[in-house]
């Protein structure tokens, strides 16, 4: 019984990790260079992002681009001039903002 126990607190603790885990958003932005950015995104279990919210924001925070990942967890647009930011917004706990001057080449 007593190894019953010790084991099954195991299998909780294990459990309990896992899902800790496993839904971390995860999302990258790359310019082009021809004027343009691609930024792509997904979740650390594999799972896709698609229709995950995305917000380009200017240096003062306005909304200059609003839209969502493809169906390919992928989402492109023209670049802003000056400063800006990429939003990721998959929910509460799941945002990534990745600023302008991180976007390079």
């Amino acid at each position: 019984m007593r190894h019953f126990v010790s084991l099954a607190l195991l299998t909780g603790f294990v459990l309990a990790a896992s899902v800790a885990f496993a839904h971390t958003p995860l999302c990258s932005c790359f310019d082009n260079g021809d004027g343009t950015v691609l930024c792509e995104g997904g979740f650390s279990d594999g799972s896709s992002a698609a229709g995950v919210k995305i917000h380009v924001k200017d240096g003062s925070g306005n909304a200059v681009l609003e839209g969502q990942m493809s169906e390919n967890s992928d989402f492109e647009f023209d670049k802003p001039e000056g400063d800006y930011v990429v939003v990721f917004d998959a929910g509460e706990g799941h945002v990534i903002e990745i600023p302008g001057s991180e976007i390079v080449e």
